[in-house]
């Protein structure tokens, strides 16, 4: 049998003085559309690049054309079908021939926020080292592989930055690659299938790489993700977008701090909006807020309200409990004046009430424009503001509305009740310096849309049933609004008291319907559930898709009420599940929902563990079962109650 020839590897050259660069970015974007930190990140690129060659994976509005057209050579829109690299291998095989006339080609795509810091130095000093490739970053070798739990993670330099030099493209190794890449239906694929696969592949048969930023040079295994600030204090110019959205209890897990990282990223001088504005359209809303820390503990003395630059502000009240009207607008007059007034009640004679109450006041600040009778009691609050002060919403007349009601549960127990009317307003309105510190969240975020207080876990078991059995028709009328940022899985991040202070914008697309009281009625389908709490949960969303975000805020009392008492509870939880959060919280969603804990419900968490085949089988029977046992229960409670 003839001997198979090596390989021959021609020598690795460096970027020559004058050399062209060609640079295929690879876009992907949901709705179509281009978010600005794309072309921010282009305009860099082009200073470095004899061609650009932007491909968008899936669809491309003509909005997100013009954004793309002043920082590329050519767009090119395919399928969205195999990732980026499979866009990266049409964009090369549309390239051809021409591709000789470069002498290094940059792959890279829209996962990262750049330039943070100057690509310049990057460039310059990669430029002048010999190699046949290099990366921004990459990953140190890991056994047994994560992914797949047994065999080698190879090192790999990252795939969202490969250049490649002529000597490497120019040659049969590099054409034989891509010609016989394998198909990538998911993810996983693409990681398996070549970013963990492409170093390794092309280092065995000689070529020669080289990196930017080693890992070797940091305290773990991936800093592109485990250390992106200690990258970026090194002159990395590029940050990547998955710290910002990953998992928050993996994040957790590693001790990477969103926050830190993006007030690393603020002081380098690049434009936030880009980055909170991607984030806010593209990132499950709770998500985004733990990953970049995104709760606010204000103090009660005004640091950072600046008073040159003043906002037009708008409280819309529904008050129903008369009793509560002086302390609503007392907590009203805390905001910096003048303030606008409008008032909305239920029942004429609530409304001569509240005309008594606010003819004795003296509010230098306050400026009552109106007492208005809603014309329905259905919807309650959230009717109130959707319906009758749809006006305020739609007008331009001012930058924030402050929307508040007398929230006082027949339901609750006493206490549940106070201190939740208590959670409501004192960590919207605690103080006149309080209130100033608010304010200037917006003053210094543009982006800031919604403030709320985060959901109340004292004395109402919100956590962990926050969507209740709203979720299926929140998802059905933000389709019909045509939201699409990401639902969160377990908890929305939502105003649950129905109370914010937001910019009228920012609410715009949940009131893009014209809602009607009738909206709020009643359904003959014993299934649906009532609108209201439906619209609360979708606030941020609709802020979202806007492309605004949402903070969450406290004042230092309920900041220490909060903190002790949640960590009280989690650390029960956590007494009987050894491990990291991550991995208690990955057993428990393994095992699946418990029940009221009785034998029935622990044996299906057994199974479902221990023997999941079992577990498919049966469920079925016992869904069956247990609607048969609800539906019973049910008939007999209706019996028992006309007695």
């Amino acid at each position: 049998m003839q001997a198979v020839s090596p390989v021959v590897v021609p020598s690795p050259g460096v970027f020559p003085v004058g050399g062209r660069r060609l640079v295929v970015y690879v876009v992907w974007d949901r709705r179509g559309e281009v978010e600005d930190y794309v072309p921010f990140a282009l305009a860099g690129l082009r200073e470095h690049a004899a061609r650009v060659l932007v491909v968008v994976n899936g669809s491309l509005s003509d909005a997100g054309r013009a954004k793309l057209e002043p920082v590329s050579d050519e767009i090119l829109v395919r399928e969205n079908r195999g990732y980026d690299i499979w866009a990266h291998k049409e964009a090369l095989d549309h390239v051809g021939a021409g591709i000789a006339e470069f002498d290094e080609v940059l792959l890279t795509n829209d996962t990262w926020f750049g330039p943070v810091r100057p690509y310049t130095p990057v460039f310059e000093r990669l430029g002048e080292r010999a190699c046949h490739f290099w990366g921004m970053t990459d990953h140190a070798r890991e056994e047994p592989n994560p992914f797949t739990g047994e065999g080698v993670l190879h090192y790999h330099l990252q795939s969202f930055w490969i250049a490649v030099r002529r000597e490497m493209f120019l040659s049969e190794a590099w054409a034989s690659y891509w010609r016989d890449l394998p198909e990538m239906p998911d993810y996983f694929d693409a990681v398996l299938k070549h970013e963990a696969v492409f170093t390794e592949h092309f280092a065995s048969r000689g070529f020669v790489h080289d990196v930017a930023f080693a890992s070797e040079g940091y305290p773990t295994d991936h800093p592109a993700l485990f250390n992106p600030d200690l990258l970026l204090a090194d002159g990395c110019p590029v940050l990547k977008r998955r710290p910002l959205f990953h998992y928050p209890t993996f994040l957790d897990r590693h001790a990477v701090i969103g926050r830190e990282i993006l007030r690393d990223v603020e002081g380098y001088g690049y434009p936030m909006a880009h980055l909170w504005q991607d984030l806010s359209r593209n990132v499950p809303p709770r998500t985004l807020n733990a990953d970049a820390a995104m709760l606010e503990v204000l103090p009660e003395v005004d640091v950072s309200y600046d008073p040159s630059r003043p906002l037009r502000i708008v409280a819309v009240l529904h008050i129903v409990n008369v009793d509560m009207t002086d302390e609503m607008l007392d907590r009203v007059a805390y905001l910096p004046a003048p303030v606008d007034v409008v008032i909305s009640t239920n029942e004429e004679r609530r409304a001569e009430a509240i005309r008594e109450i606010v003819g004795r006041r003296q509010d230098a600040g306050l400026s009552i424009t109106g007492i208005r009778v809603v014309k329905s009691k259905l919807g309650r609050h959230m009717s109130a503001f959707l319906v009758d002060c749809r006006d305020v919403v739609e007008a331009d007349d001012y930058d924030l509305i402050v929307k508040l009601h007398s929230k006082r549960s027949s339901r609750k127990s006493a206490n549940q009740s106070r201190y939740f009317t208590r959670h409501q307003f004192e960590n919207l309105l605690s103080s006149p310096g309080y209130a100033a510190n608010l304010v200037a969240l917006f003053q210094r975020e543009p982006g800031l849309g919604v403030v709320f207080p985060p959901t109340v876990h004292i004395g109402i078991p919100t956590m962990g049933q926050g969507w209740s059995v709203y979720r299926h028709r929140a998802e059905q009328i933000a389709k019909e609004l045509g939201f699409q940022v990401p639902f969160d899985e377990v908890s929305p991040l939502a105003p649950l008291g129905g109370m914010w202070v937001a910019r009228p914008r920012a609410l715009r697309p949940l009131a893009s319907r014209r809602w009607t009281y009738q909206d709020y009625a009643k359904s003959d389908d014993k299934h649906a559930v009532p609108l209201a709490p439906v619209q609360e949960r979708l606030v941020a969303y609709a802020a979202g898709e806007a492309g605004y975000h949402c903070r969450t805020v406290l004042n230092a009392e309920h900041a220490d009420i909060s903190h002790t008492a949640i960590e009280f509870k989690l650390d029960q939880l956590s007494s009987t599940i050894p491990g990291y959060p991550i991995d208690q919280i990955q057993f428990l969603h393994r095992a699946g929902w418990a029940g009221h804990g009785g034998a029935v419900g622990l044996a299906r968490m057994y199974l479902r563990l221990n023997h999941p085949r079992a577990s498919r089988a049966i469920d079925p029977l016992y869904n069956v079962a247990r609607r048969t046992v609800l539906g019973v229960k049910s008939v007999r409670s209706r019996i028992g109650g006309r007695s």
